[in-house]
């Protein structure tokens, strides 16, 4: 990358920081518990909109793997997933008014929020529909993995996005709160993936999986991105660009071997595609608060009024993250 680019680059970064500086206004704290986080607490971030359902196992989840303490964004909810936020000790709260559309869909809020209390901290984001799985998470706990990037110095963790699903229509099986939402959808695609590289960024751009075949079939580019990079050591001078797909600095994006080995990462089970996921997409298709004028959920809408099933007899069922390491969608890298 030459000269010119990188100075561009740091400019774009500069223009990040100051633009979610000023979309502090937006945000008003309902439960600031902040005080309580120690040092070497890991800290996960996260908007949200009436997710009331699938809140009880997302904290659950997370607090089993080793997260010490939760920032939460509420965009306006009306199902009480914030009053039940707001009784949780290990949560912070703050409720933003504005338009998700217009803080770059919520990124300008996280990227405040860390920039202010995350400096120094291991940081986790996520949506409340995604969990995370790395090497050994069913035995060692996610301090186990930061420990370990810490001494190989490391500051960014990647992980694939892979959709999981029922077997038969989304509908057919009724999620309730603090279900594991994997109980019914624990299916996936093992392969029908496309992966390019972000020449300005440097990251991976990964497209593919069950939404694409399902509801971009005629247009697969327009397929959303697959590629994570949700665990950061984060620094107040560091800005998501667009979600979780890409940071600056620039080589926060190189969670990937460039020279033909593999480095250790990790995958995200989305958990879009359960019971709620017909009255969601029409939920969000009338906000028009989504990327590319909503397309992604115009799409959804269409291919929802069918009940779509999108099992198919190439579909794996989920195990562990052996498995996904298997299939060469994740991989322990050199973490032994």
């Amino acid at each position: 990358m030459g000269v010119l680019q990188s100075y561009r680059l740091r400019l774009q970064r500069k223009r990040w920081l100051i633009r979610a500086y000023r979309k502090r206004r937006e945000l008003s704290a309902a439960a600031n518990r902040t005080g309580k986080i120690k040092p070497d607490d890991i800290l996960a971030f996260s908007t949200f909109r009436n997710e009331a359902l699938r809140l009880p196992y997302f904290l659950k989840y997370y607090r089993d793997l080793g997260v010490n303490h939760f920032f939460m964004v509420d965009n306006e909810s009306d199902d009480g997933g914030a009053e039940y936020l707001r009784d949780q000790p290990d949560v912070s709260l703050w409720r933003a008014k504005g338009s998700y559309k217009r803080a770059r869909f919520g990124v300008d809020w996280l990227n405040y929020l860390q920039r202010k209390y995350a400096h120094g901290h291991w940081t986790l984001v996520v949506d409340p529909d995604e969990l995370l799985v790395y090497p050994f998470c069913d035995t060692r706990p996610l301090r186990a993995l930061t420990d370990w990037l810490d001494a190989s110095s490391i500051k960014s963790f990647g992980a694939m996005l892979v959709d999981m699903y029922p077997k038969g229509p989304v509908d057919n099986i009724p999620y309730r709160p603090g279900d594991d939402p994997l109980d019914s959808a624990h299916w996936f695609d093992s392969g029908n993936y496309i992966i390019n590289r972000n020449r300005k960024f440097g990251n991976l751009w990964i497209q593919g999986g069950p939404r694409a075949r399902t509801f971009f079939a005629n247009e697969p580019e327009r397929a959303p991105a697959l590629n994570k990079i949700p665990l950061v050591k984060w620094n107040r001078d560091y800005t998501y660009v667009s979600s979780t797909h890409m940071l600056l600095p620039r080589g926060l994006n190189l969670v990937y071997d460039e020279w033909g080995g593999e480095k250790a990462s990790g995958a995200l089970l989305h958990t879009k595609f359960i019971s709620t996921f017909t009255d969601k997409a029409r939920e969000e298709l009338l906000r028009g608060q989504h990327y590319a004028n909503s397309h992604e959920y115009k799409a959804y809408a269409a291919g929802s009024e069918q009940n779509p099933d999108l099992w198919c007899k190439w579909s794996e069922k989920y195990i562990n993250w052996r498995q996904l390491e298997i299939l060469g969608i994740m991989s322990k890298g050199n973490w032994a």
